[in-house]
């Protein structure tokens, strides 16, 4: 791997599509500066149509001529609005070289998205597992392609409860079901990177983390008083990057010529908080491909998302009792 990456390392981008979730701020948006500015054509897929706005300026400053950038409204705690997405991704362009699933909530209060998932759970997982599975036929298209999931260190504490995913009967932690979220991210990396490697298909799926970067994403943590918030994050910003350097290992799964299937980078220093990107280790339960391929199977029937290209054709992948209900918010 490169010692010491950093944007400049990537190869130009000119001609490739990346689409990112969660661009409008923080890390997707350093991400989508960073591949703009190598000649890439950036789909900024974001929930908040004013902070996306914003971004879609911030992105075209750096567009190369005759590049435009394209803001696409996507509320991945909404499987109807991740349905509209992928149909308007597909109305923007034919292939996707690459589709970064970086957006994500931490340490929310218990609540339910639209479709009755925990809300950690169905923004972090399973609305990027559907939203993967709807444009998987453009990345099927372009050789080469690859899919970066965005998973955290914070997946080494995570604990997948299968018969009770969205904290009905356990006691609901933030923490624990933002792990929890995060491990899923890091399963459905490594299944969906088997899928595709049992089938030869020209698309590989890489996982990343960005350490411990100063973004809002710890604003949860700290109450709301002012200026409290931004004096936290130059505290956290003492030993963790800072949300430009939290990009760093996305890119580098997006673009460079070393990166494998199933690989997963990120910062290994102070625990995986900081420094450059190398091949990081995952938990027990993350390399677990049992745990993964139950996992997959729960989210295609939860979302109804069955990606028909990855079918498998054996009668060990047979459908998974169903979920009871109570498992599911209301």
């Amino acid at each position: 791997m490169v010692a010491d990456f950093a944007p400049s390392d990537m190869p130009d981008q000119q001609g490739r599509t990346v689409l990112i979730t969660g661009a409008n701020g923080g890390i997707g948006l350093g991400v989508a500066r960073a591949l703009a500015a190598q000649g890439a054509r950036v789909l900024l897929a974001c929930r908040n149509p004013n902070l996306g706005d914003l971004a879609l300026q911030r992105v075209r400053e750096v567009s190369g001529d005759g590049v435009e950038p394209v803001l696409i409204p996507l509320d991945l705690a909404d499987l109807a609005s991740v349905r509209a997405a992928a149909e308007q991704v597909g109305e923007h362009t034919d292939t996707v070289d690459v589709l970064i699933n970086n957006a994500g909530v931490m340490a929310t209060p218990h609540s339910y998205t639209r479709d009755g998932f925990e809300k950690q759970l169905g923004t972090n997982h399973l609305g990027h597992f559907a939203f993967t599975g709807r444009v998987l036929p453009l990345l099927l298209k372009t050789p080469g392609s690859r899919v970066v999931t965005v998973a955290s260190v914070a997946h080494h504490g995570g604990e997948l409860k299968l018969d009770d995913l969205h904290f009905q009967r356990r006691r609901y932690r933030k923490m624990a079901a933002y792990s929890q979220s995060k491990l899923a991210n890091l399963l459905f990396s490594s299944e969906l990177a088997r899928r595709l490697d049992r089938r030869g298909l020209p698309t590989i799926s890489v996982g990343a983390h960005p350490g411990a970067a100063a973004t809002d994403l710890f604003d949860p943590f700290v109450p709301g008083f002012p200026g409290l918030r931004s004096f936290a994050r130059t505290v956290v910003g003492l030993m963790a990057n800072d949300a430009d350097h939290g990009g760093y290992p996305l890119l580098y799964a997006a673009t460079m010529a070393d990166v494998r299937n199933d690989d997963y980078l990120g910062p290994t220093k102070l625990g995986g908080l900081r420094g450059p990107v190398e091949r990081s280790p995952r938990s027990k339960r993350a390399a677990d491909p049992e745990l993964a391929r139950l996992l997959w199977k729960y989210s295609v029937q939860l979302t109804g998302v069955k990606y028909p290209e990855l079918e498998p054709d054996s009668g060990r992948d047979a459908e998974p009792a169903p979920v009871r209900e109570s498992n599911v918010g209301t």
